[in-house]
């Protein structure tokens, strides 16, 4: 762990979690939707604040409330070799089954005034999107980072994110052959762990990242077990799902990240939260093996972390987990 800060760095709180060696490990919300909107910068703190996305976080909030429907809305900064002027972006992906590796997506360039009624028809009325067919781009081939930079909700993101997004987007994007774009993203949640990034279309989580480690990331050039300390979860499972998932990638390599995978709390201490049974099921992708794990994850101790950044810091205890028992079943 890097620890070469100056002293104004500690009144950040990812600083405060990584010297304090916070484990970043499900720290991650679980989405079946995703929508990305391209905008400007600045950004206000919550980006509901913006009135041309207002329309489309009221129906969000109302597709939770209502139907339990949970959709994570991002803004993405406009890029001077991706983007086109007089035109959004719309990045939409959605989980395509109950087990799975990688979300769906389809991503649209279009006037700002359809982004409402595009978001409706992806939502809530799938028979209205022939309508934005002459926008639709494809590019699902085209793996996606996307790194938080949004310094109005909290300094680090900005302070720690903006330089891992430049080494991303100048030494990886540029030289990935039309294969990767990086972008800067608004908050997705966890500052305390910033630098963070989600990695589309598979919607995992990185955070605490440092430059050395990007090239492994990127490239998946040697031991997924070098990774271990900056993984923050996939958003495909619950928290205590997570936590399993991980142990059982680091045992089986890269491969794991191509199972279509699900999982579920078989049993639970929800009043402490010390322990909870959990099973992932998962089969190859051509369907020749089949199979699922139970874990067992206990709570292992409790660090000293900050919730957000600022000259007068609260610090708060967080429990650490760890997988005590991890079994294949099938």
């Amino acid at each position: 762990m890097s620890n070469n800060y100056a002293l104004t760095d500690c009144r950040f709180c990812s600083v405060v979690s990584k010297t304090n060696g916070e484990d970043p490990i499900a720290s991650v919300g679980t989405f079946d939707h995703w929508l990305l909107v391209e905008m400007a910068q600045p950004w206000s703190p919550q980006i509901g604040q913006h009135s041309t996305l207002q329309p489309v976080i009221e129906m969000l909030t109302a597709l939770r409330q209502e139907h339990g429907i949970k959709v994570r809305p991002l803004l993405i900064a406009p890029d001077r070799e991706y983007s086109y002027p007089h035109a959004t972006r719309v990045l939409y992906y959605q989980r395509p089954a109950r087990l799975f590796a990688k979300f769906q997506k389809q991503e649209f360039l279009l006037p700002e005034e359809q982004i409402y009624p595009l978001a409706k028809a992806l939502l809530k009325q799938p028979e209205q999107l022939q309508y934005f067919e002459q926008y639709q781009q494809q590019t699902s081939h085209i793996r996606e980072l996307m790194v938080c930079t949004h310094a109005n909700h909290d300094a680090a993101c900005g302070r720690f994110g903006y330089p891992i997004y430049k080494k991303l987007r100048s030494q990886y994007a540029a030289n990935s052959q039309g294969q990767l774009r990086v972008w800067r993203v608004s908050h997705f949640g966890g500052h305390r762990f910033a630098p963070t990034l989600v990695d589309f279309p598979e919607g995992r989580y990185w955070g605490h990242l440092e430059p050395e480690m990007l090239d492994l990331l990127v490239q998946r050039n040697g031991s997924v077990l070098g990774l271990r300390q900056f993984y923050r979860g996939w958003t495909g499972l619950t928290k205590w799902e997570q936590i399993a998932e991980r142990e059982i990638w680091m045992q089986q390599g890269w491969d794991w990240i191509d199972y279509y995978k699900a999982g579920q709390v078989l049993g639970i201490d929800e009043q402490e939260e010390t322990w909870a049974e959990v099973r992932i099921d998962f089969t190859t992708p051509d369907g020749s093996k089949s199979g699922a794990y139970e874990a067992r994850v206990e709570v292992s101790g409790e660090v000293t972390t900050a919730p957000k950044s600022g000259d007068e810091m609260s610090l708060q205890a967080a429990k650490q987990y760890r997988v005590s028992h991890l079994v294949q079943v099938e």
